[in-house]
């Protein structure tokens, strides 16, 4: 038993017309008679009886006929469930994620939650060059990162900065200072991710270290937050830096985090998307790193880092 063939016996008990049905069905009215037909062999009785006026059900056609009522409504609401999360689907957005994004991330996502209705938000980690082939491939549809890639298939837009801090401890002279002058730290032995694993913010900090007139002093590499904070906290003295927004969320025993000046280094976080126009979901995901930009944690209202964001798809 098909479908297709309850289908047709619906549409013939309706119109008792083989061929008004097959108007109504948009197929020939051989076509028709030929699937009933199938379908009473199947069945094993007639389910109309047929003269050369009149079309009648039979009693096994009365009997058939509310089941299959529900059989077809069953697969039209089989249909709308799948079409629902393929719309679903559609308009979810993927999303690559950054580390140290600290508030940043919560007022994009909230930002995003008033622009949309029903589209969902999937977070996705992994390492910045996993995150950018991912968007290359379509996996992703955008991913925010640290500092500005070169992918002439993918497209940099630039949101906000974040003041870099050192975090130092908390028994250190430094400490006792609001800012530390970079130049101070030159002794002090620098926790740092190697540029193979951090590129961005590694040549950043040894920018900013030259400018100061030295070339840090390396220590043991940065690991991870909790192990090169808990070293610096209470092992031999020695420093590295956090992204402010991370900072403030890091309250660490031993460890005070301390602005940094002269120079005061800084980091741009982009959002990453493919070359072309965004779809809808995307274009709220990028709105929603806008209104972040203008209105975001340490950013000035009407900062010019938004008019790039604004004009994407343009």
């Amino acid at each position: 038993m098909e479908l297709r063939q309850l289908r047709y016996f619906l549409t013939v008990a309706e119109e008792l017309h083989f061929g008004r049905a097959a108007e109504r069905l948009h197929i020939v009215q051989s076509a028709v008679s030929q699937q009933l037909r199938r379908l009473e062999r199947e069945l094993g009785t007639e389910l109309f009886t047929r003269s050369t006026r009149v079309v009648r059900l039979t009693e096994a056609g009365n009997r058939l006929l509310p089941y299959a009522r529900e059989m077809l409504t069953l697969q039209a609401r089989a249909r709308e469930a799948v079409d629902e999360l393929r719309a679903e689907q559609a308009a979810t957005v993927r999303l690559g994620t950054s580390s140290g994004l600290g508030a940043w991330l919560d007022v994009v996502l909230t930002a995003y939650a008033r622009h949309t209705g029903h589209a969902q938000l999937e977070l996705v980690t992994g390492g910045t060059e996993e995150r950018l082939a991912q968007v290359r491939a379509g996996e992703l549809d955008a991913a925010l990162l640290r500092g500005e890639g070169t992918d002439p298939g993918l497209e940099f837009l630039p949101l906000w900065q974040d003041a870099l801090m050192a975090a130092l401890p908390a028994g250190h002279e430094l400490a006792a200072r609001e800012t530390v002058e970079l130049a101070r730290l030159a002794e002090l032995p620098l926790r740092l991710s190697p540029r193979s694993r951090n590129p961005a913010l590694h040549d950043v900090v040894m920018r900013s270290c030259r400018a100061a007139g030295y070339a840090p002093v390396l220590g043991p590499e940065f690991t991870n937050d909790q192990d090169t904070l808990a070293a610096i906290g209470h092992g031999k003295p020695s420093w590295t830096v956090f992204y402010a927004p991370h900072a403030e969320q890091l309250p660490v025993p031993g460890v005070v985090f301390r602005p940094l000046s002269d120079p005061a280094p800084v980091m741009r976080t982009y959002l990453a998307v493919r070359n072309g126009p965004p779809r809808a979901a995307l274009r709220a995901l990028i709105e929603a790193c806008y209104e972040a930009v203008d209105g975001g944690p340490g950013v000035r209202p009407g900062s010019p880092l938004t008019r790039d964001v604004r004009d994407v798809g343009r």
